[in-house]
């Protein structure tokens, strides 16, 4: 195998175990911001429906209320940019959302590691859900 073959197939041996192991990468947030603006990410709030009701990042899927339709509700590209969060740091709700999406086949799944509480403690906007 030459060496750049090598390379990738080392790093998708990786990114597979670390998939199977339940860990996804973190996403910062102005990353996040930034694919939020670009419209290139599907945001999952794995918080519940109570709280996705009270306030969620805007344009979020509620994870809970979707989990048995979520397939319709993710686009077709499997490479597309799923970021997963719940309540904050310590939370380990997302984990649900995110293996759900790599369960489906999607490849680039995150995690935003300070939820909801970060991204509203930081002055982001959120919107109410139906």
């Amino acid at each position: 195998m030459n060496k750049p073959l090598g390379i990738l197939a080392a790093f998708v041996f990786v990114a597979a175990a670390a998939f199977a192991a339940g860990t996804y990468p973190d996403i910062s947030q102005d990353q996040l911001k930034q694919a939020i603006a670009d419209k290139a990410v599907v945001l999952l709030d794995a918080n519940g429906s109570d709280s996705f009701k009270e306030g969620h990042i805007p344009g979020a899927i509620d994870f809970d209320a979707n989990r048995d339709r979520l397939a319709s509700l993710l686009p077709a590209d499997k490479a597309t940019l799923i970021v997963a969060y719940c309540g904050g740091e310590k939370c380990v709700a997302y984990k649900a959302a995110a293996a759900a999406a790599v369960n489906l086949g999607y490849t680039n799944v995150k995690h935003f590691a300070p939820g909801i509480s970060g991204w509203k403690s930081s002055g982001e906007p959120t919107e109410p859900g139906s």
